[in-house]
């Protein structure tokens, strides 16, 4: 059985997983952490399935992989709070995120976002009363070339207006299907995209339209024109005379830092970080 406590905007979090969630996480991180030589690498796919679990990376969430992976939870939430994708806060089932950066924002983003916001009645990072939409104003897509671009759980809605951006987000509301413009052709949950960028294939990767004309006007303008880069030049003649190339593993190189120091391995930091984890996992 779980403990328990405090609220979360609204919402109550459990410091530990019952057993069987315990065990189906436990079954999918070890997946997660075959793919890395070192098990503290598979710390950001990790969050994100946590993420998919509880719809944001909860207490528990952290403790979990701080547990799974040998971490203490100060380093686990360390890494949390430093990259936007990781939310400490129940996240709605649809991110819409309004790209305000320079091209979007001239082109009409600015426009959006302020439309948008005030249709929903929230702000940046804020999620609607029905747990639907938490809106999200986001630096760039990487689609300026649709400009301006909004995103639903990371889908692409592109040349959108004011009035294109509101009926979108009355349709989630009202759990109509949206079809992207690109990628997928349907838009899954938050939890459902987590569980994707944590590594677990969905089967829709090759669904719908990839590059459009937009995209490809520069590759089939060159080979129209037969354009072609230049060839790189040798890295050892471009370090000069006598230069030889960097050698993985050689002075300098992180593969040979140590994972650990003495201190972070010794009987009292083990104790210290045990006992932490245990009383986030009890």
């Amino acid at each position: 059985m779980s403990v328990e406590t405090g609220r979360i905007a609204g919402q109550r979090h459990s410091t530990s997983y019952d057993a069987e969630t315990h065990a189906r996480l436990t079954a999918d991180s070890d997946v997660i952490v075959a793919r890395y030589p070192q098990a503290r690498s598979a710390l950001l796919p990790m969050l994100h399935l946590v993420q998919s679990e509880d719809g944001y990376v909860s207490p528990r969430g952290i403790a979990f992989c701080a547990a799974h992976l040998g971490l203490s939870t100060a380093e686990v939430s360390a890494v949390a709070t430093f990259y936007t994708q990781y939310k400490r806060h129940p996240n709605g089932t649809y991110t819409v995120g309004v790209c305000t950066n320079t091209l979007c924002a001239i082109m009409g983003g600015d426009a959006i976002w302020e439309d948008l916001s005030d249709h929903l009645g929230v702000g940046h990072d804020e999620t609607t009363d029905d747990g639907v939409i938490t809106l999200e104003r986001v630096e760039c897509n990487a689609a300026c070339d649709y400009a301006p671009v909004v995103m639903v759980n990371w889908e692409f809605f592109d040349n959108q207006t004011p009035d294109s951006a509101r009926q979108l987000a009355d349709d989630l509301t009202a759990g109509k299907p949206v079809v992207p413009t690109r990628g997928a052709d349907s838009v899954c949950s938050f939890k459902e995209m987590s569980r994707v960028l944590a590594g677990f294939d969905d089967g829709r990767a090759d669904e719908g339209a990839g590059a459009g004309v937009p995209t490809l006007r520069g590759v089939e303008l060159a080979r129209a024109e037969g354009w072609t880069a230049p060839d790189f030049p040798d890295a050892t003649v471009s370090a000069g005379a006598g230069a030889t190339a960097p050698k993985v593993g050689g002075e300098q190189s992180s593969a040979e830092r140590p994972a650990t120091t003495p201190a972070d391995v010794s009987p009292a930091a083990e104790k210290k970080k045990q006992s932490t984890d245990d009383a986030k996992e009890s």
